[in-house]
């Protein structure tokens, strides 16, 4: 409790907690009248603070105990919220406690029996509900200025068809769940309509759009969910959470011969290394049976000089890299010795390249997996776009993280370059393409994603959180006195299952991979980049040792001729 003769000191309110304050008024003492109309300037008849309230002129019954309260408190607000006992006497050993609300301003005041007190057997309690909220759930029709965004012309006209669920979703679907919440208190609605959910000018400190409304205090609710952001906070109040729903960076995921080289990725490097040291050895060995067959005395019936493999380094090189290259070699050794290494070294090549060329074919086929972060993102080689909406506008420049900033700075608004704001067709049309990421709201982008896709285009989509922020909810007026019948009221609409119902008709959810191997996918020059490069290295080389050879090979006919010159030269002067 508080000393009422120190009301009018400030701050009073910090002494204690809010809720642990009891304010007793004696209706007899003086400038009991002015005091209740101060007290209901600074809000102190609102909620969490609790009053109890009597007169002790024993002169009086109970009916002008009453009336006099009723007089005193005609220009106060008791509204929904306030917790007021007022004590009136039944006769010199019995009181009755009654709390008196009215449902808004200029209302008629109401009140609720809560209990009996005697000298003999103390206090009764005869309220059988102690919450407040639940006991005046019932407003009693009291109007609700509710503000709502749209940002199409033509969600005015489709509030309710479930027309078009994908323009204006979030306040298509929380038009059903604050409609079923002012039902559930008997209440009605009357929208203000906004563009925009509202942000602070830095320049005057002003708040526009819906947060605007709440606050300078022209709507009681928000019809819309917003997002919750510390500057926000102090302004409204937010209640719960209506529609999980983000917006997201959506791409397919590039084929993993888009950001790898998959030429590469068969293999461990232990089978690699095995590999190259199996035809080193085998080369070695089939190096060593070559030279001793040719040393070999004991020839073949017909021997044929011509198809007779040479023994040298050279020649056992070329085969060895033949077999890895699955070619043949214009001559083999004719002992069983060398046939039996050649078989090993064509056979053990021969399983390699199959399962070889069997993973790589898997391979081309497979999405990456590398894009896991903004930061990935935003080093990637995909092209970034943004679907064209007010808080899109608002949030992508305001980004200060690093990475965030970045990814608006480089890939959505570079500078001297176009901003990559867009349509949703377009965003999501590009993104079918391929090789793109599109920030759109998810059950808006979906419902595009879902219907323009093919089946097998749907698998390897991948989502990347760019805006820091929750779940949007739904917000109220700061202090708003029917805060906690609102939470009431949503708390059974989800219970029941009408937030889910209204969700999973107006948002489409991410779609499934049914359909994984359907679909046709083609091989192109990022796929066989790599053996592009090692064909171009090889032309190039293949072309250096020809003009190399070319060159030796005049060099060389400059010589014969220039030794044949001077040797007729010779001859001539001994013949003159």
């Amino acid at each position: 409790m508080f000393g009422m003769q120190n009301i009018y000191s400030t701050p009073f309110t910090n002494i204690f907690p809010s809720h642990e304050m009891v304010f007793i008024l004696n209706l007899n003492c003086t400038n009991s009248n002015q005091l209740l109309q101060y007290a209901n300037d600074i809000n102190l008849f609102r909620s969490p603070y609790r009053w109890i309230i009597y007169n002790d002129n024993i002169d009086i019954n109970y009916e002008d105990h009453y009336q006099q309260f009723l007089e005193m408190s005609s220009s106060i607000n008791t509204l929904v919220d306030s917790d007021i006992i007022l004590i009136l006497p039944i006769n010199n050993t019995d009181y009755k406690l009654i709390q008196v609300y009215q449902e808004a301003v200029n209302f008629t005041l109401k009140q609720e029996d809560y209990a009996y007190w005697n000298q003999i057997h103390g206090l009764h309690d005869i309220i059988e509900n102690h919450i407040i909220a639940t006991r005046r759930i019932n407003l009693n029709q009291v109007v609700l200025k509710t503000v709502i965004v749209i940002t199409d012309n033509d969600t005015y006209g489709h509030l309710t068809d479930y027309k078009d669920p994908d323009v204006d979703s979030i306040t298509k679907a929380n038009y059903f769940i604050v409609k079923h919440a002012a039902e559930i208190m008997n209440a009605s609605l009357s929208y203000i309509v906004e563009r925009t959910w509202g942000y602070r000018n830095k320049t005057t400190n002003q708040w526009s759009g819906l947060i605007g409304r709440l606050h300078e205090k022209h709507a009681h609710i928000a019809g819309t969910a917003l997002f919750m952001t510390r500057d926000r906070v102090p302004i409204v109040q937010y209640l719960t959470m209506a529609t999980p729903t983000k917006s997201k960076f959506v791409f397919r995921q590039p084929k993993l011969s888009f950001v790898t080289n998959v030429y590469q990725l068969p293999f461990q490097i232990n089978c690699w290394i095995a590999t190259i040291f199996l035809v080193i050895i085998t080369g070695m060995s089939l190096y060593v049976a070559t030279k001793w067959e040719n040393n070999y005395k004991h020839r073949l019936q017909k021997d044929d000089d011509s198809i007779r493999m040479d023994a040298s380094l050279e020649e056992i090189i070329f085969i060895s890299v033949g077999a890895v290259c699955q070619q043949g070699a214009h001559a083999l050794p004719t002992l069983v010795s060398g046939r039996l290494i050649s078989i090993l070294l064509y056979f053990a090549l021969m399983f390699l390249y199959t399962s070889y060329a069997a993973n790589i074919v898997s391979l081309l086929q497979m999405p990456s997996t590398k894009i896991k972060t903004l930061a990935d993102l935003l080093h990637s080689r995909l092209e970034l776009g943004v679907h064209d909406t007010v808080f899109n506008r608002f949030y992508f420049p305001a980004s200060t993280e690093p990475i965030r900033k970045a990814i608006y700075e480089q890939k959505v608004a570079p500078r001297g370059k176009a901003e990559k704001f867009m349509t949703m067709e377009e965003g999501v049309q590009r993104m079918r393409a391929g090789l793109f990421a599109f920030h759109f709201e998810e059950g808006a982008g979906y419902k595009r994603i879902q219907e323009t896709f093919f089946e097998h285009e749907k698998c390897g989509l991948k989502d990347l959180s760019y805006l820091q922020v929750p779940y949007p909810f739904l917000c109220v007026q700061k202090n708003l006195s029917y805060t906690e019948h609102l939470k009431i009221a949503y708390t059974k609409i989800n219970e029941r299952g009408f937030n889910n119902r209204e969700v999973n008709r107006i948002y489409t959810k991410k779609p499934h991979c049914e359909s994984h191997g359907s679909g046709f996918i083609s091989v192109g020059l990022v796929d066989c980049y790599p053996l592009a490069v090692i064909l171009c290295i090889g032309v190039l080389t293949s072309l250096f040792c020809f003009f190399l050879e070319a060159y030796f090979h005049l060099s060389m006919r400059k010589d014969i001729h220039k030794k044949i010159y001077r040797c007729c030269e010779r001859k001539l002067k001994k013949i003159g």
